[in-house]
């Protein structure tokens, strides 16, 4: 064998090589997804690394819960997986609440607001769409507490385009190959559901500088079967989600503030728990100006630093999550990036605005 052939030769194993390492990775990544399909026993609900910045969807208590506003809107976007999927796991999330009544019961208010999250996971092959509202009520407890109650109703459709997907029994070995016969059969391809969430809160604050608030919620309380298979078993229904959090607020002086935050989601098998701390300094004596930095840990998975910036009632964060896990190895310590953007309002008031908890 000549020199030039013996190349050729070398190089021809190489790139099978790169192929079937390839191949390999890409049949992980299917196995992965497919097991979110098929096994939504075992899979857990969207979340965001910022969830102190998305209220409604971390606990329906915290609807109307605006210390410093009478009501906010809110949007949020989250992107995953961007460097190891062809197409990223993608979340989209808006919301608006309002506080209402609060001239017409004693040392209390409602809070009424709406909540729309879009998700398209791995290639656009499975799309969710849930649409809640939601309803809390908040009661002062003295001076210096408040405790507070609310839940929430959604509907939920989840769609699949099975042309796109590719299965285990199509696995030739180094590709998939759609012309295979597969023993994979749908009922549906597309799924509606109604949804339901509930929480508590409790806020203390003893004085101007402190402000403690924790509360928890239980997600998916119906137990609606999600299922593209056999509707009549039990082994499609969506298991309980339980959320608890612990936020406070501390003012340091009139520049510094410190926002230390803890998170912890279980849902079945799978867990979660997020802590870390935000900083917020004043610009301006005037506090309409804030630099916003940060950094949390979600524990065994990624390190998150975030940056932020407050203009008067306008407050946008950015945050970035840097895997630490073994997954490490195929995305790169990439994980995801998150956007949110959230804007607080007021009410046209005839006199002083009343205040039932501290503002900072």
């Amino acid at each position: 064998m000549t020199r030039k052939n013996n190349i050729s030769f070398f190089r021809m194993i190489d790139c099978r090589k790169s192929l079937l390492r390839f191949s390999v990775a890409h049949f992980l990544l299917h196995i992965l997804f497919l097991l979110l399909i098929f096994s939504p026993s075992y899979s857990q609900d969207l979340h965001f690394s910022q969830f102190f910045n998305s209220p409604l969807s971390t606990n329906p208590a915290n609807t109307g819960f605006i210390p410093d506003a009478d009501y906010r809107i809110g949007a949020h976007f989250r992107n995953q997986y961007s460097n190891i999927m062809a197409v990223p796991y993608r979340t989209v999330s808006v919301f608006g609440d309002a506080q209402i009544m609060r001239d017409r019961l004693e040392n209390g208010w409602l809070g009424v607001g709406g909540l729309l999250l879009s998700d398209v996971a791995g290639s656009g092959s499975l799309r969710s769409t849930k649409i809640y509202g939601s309803v809390a009520y908040h009661q002062m407890l003295g001076n210096k507490s408040l405790l507070s109650a609310g839940f929430n109703l959604g509907w939920v459709n989840k769609r699949i385009d099975v042309s796109s997907l590719k299965f285990p029994d199509q696995f030739d070995g180094i590709f998939f190959d759609n012309n295979l016969p597969t023993s994979v059969v749908f009922n549906s391809t597309n799924i509606s559901y109604f949804d339901m969430q509930v929480g508590l809160n409790y806020a203390y604050f003893p004085t101007q500088e402190i402000y403690i608030n924790g509360g928890y919620s239980v997600h998916h309380v119906n137990k609606a079967n999600e299922s593209f298979f056999d509707n009549s078993s039990d082994i499609g229904r969506i298991p309980m989600r339980h959320i608890g959090f612990l936020n406070a607020i501390l003012k340091v002086n009139n520049r510094l503030i410190l926002q230390p935050n803890l998170y912890y989601t279980n849902q079945t098998n799978s867990s979660s728990f997020v802590a870390g701390m935000m900083i917020d300094y004043n610009l301006s004596i005037y506090n309409d100006r804030q630099l916003l930095a940060g950094l949390y840990t979600r524990f065994g998975d990624a390190i998150i630093p975030m940056l932020g910036f407050q203009l008067s009632n306008l407050k946008f964060t950015f945050s970035y999550d840097a895997t630490i896990s073994s997954l490490r190895n195929f995305n790169q310590t990439r994980g995801a990036y998150e956007f949110s953007l959230i804007k607080n309002g007021f009410y046209k008031q005839t006199g002083d605005r009343q205040s039932l908890c501290p503002s900072f």
